[in-house]
């Protein structure tokens, strides 16, 4: 399992990806830094302050708009990460994208998987950034810690089915964070399934 990131970097050069610039939404990038600590892997989130304009106080990735300045969606999630927790670009080793997500927001999240080494000062921006913590991909993709749920936003809008995780040590990842990481867990699913398959 520790070779997990040559086999997702392998597979992710493969899969077709939606082109994000023909698709509706304000465009958008994440990373999704994962790290190898205590004999397993691990994905980082942050929670979001109360001072942002979008999502305040929410489980997040780092991440953000595409910016001018921004020469790919890559880019602009490095940028974000290095903002927001301080993780230096050159750290992270990008395996690839995912396919995008578009938020009730109106955003079109592209989410960029990234390795980044372990320990790591990390160093939370406060205007942005309330704190950071590491889920085991395991205990993401055990299917008792997931459950559909209906959430209607505003009163008068619509009923949405959105993807909830059980907290974890107090954390609750939901909204468009819970449907990358279900989207990235769908693709570590085949990834996994076609190691068994060549073995077989």
């Amino acid at each position: 399992m520790i070779d997990l990131p040559h086999k997702l970097r392998r597979y992710l050069a493969m899969d077709p990806k939606i082109d994000p610039e023909e698709a509706f939404g304000r465009p958008a990038a994440v990373l999704i830094p994962l790290y190898w600590h205590d004999d397993e892997w691990h994905a980082l989130f942050t929670r979001r302050t109360d001072h942002v304009e979008e999502h305040r106080g929410q489980v997040s990735f780092p991440g953000g708009m595409i910016e001018a300045e921004d020469l790919n969606h890559e880019q602009a999630a490095l940028r974000e990460a290095n903002e927001e927790i301080g993780i230096h670009p050159q750290d992270v080793d990008i395996l690839g994208r995912l396919k995008p997500t578009r938020t009730i927001t109106h955003f079109l999240i592209t989410p960029i998987l990234g390795v980044i080494p372990w320990p790591y000062e990390l160093r939370c921006n406060p205007n942005e950034v309330a704190s950071t913590f590491g889920v085991p991909l395991q205990w993401l993709a055990d299917p008792a810690n997931l459950e559909l749920r209906k959430y209607k936003p505003s009163e008068h809008g619509p009923l949405y089915e959105v993807h909830f995780f059980k907290a974890y040590q107090g954390e609750v990842i939901w909204g468009a964070t819970g449907r990358i990481v279900v989207q990235f867990l769908k693709v570590l699913r085949e990834v996994l399934e076609n190691e068994k398959r060549s073995e077989g």
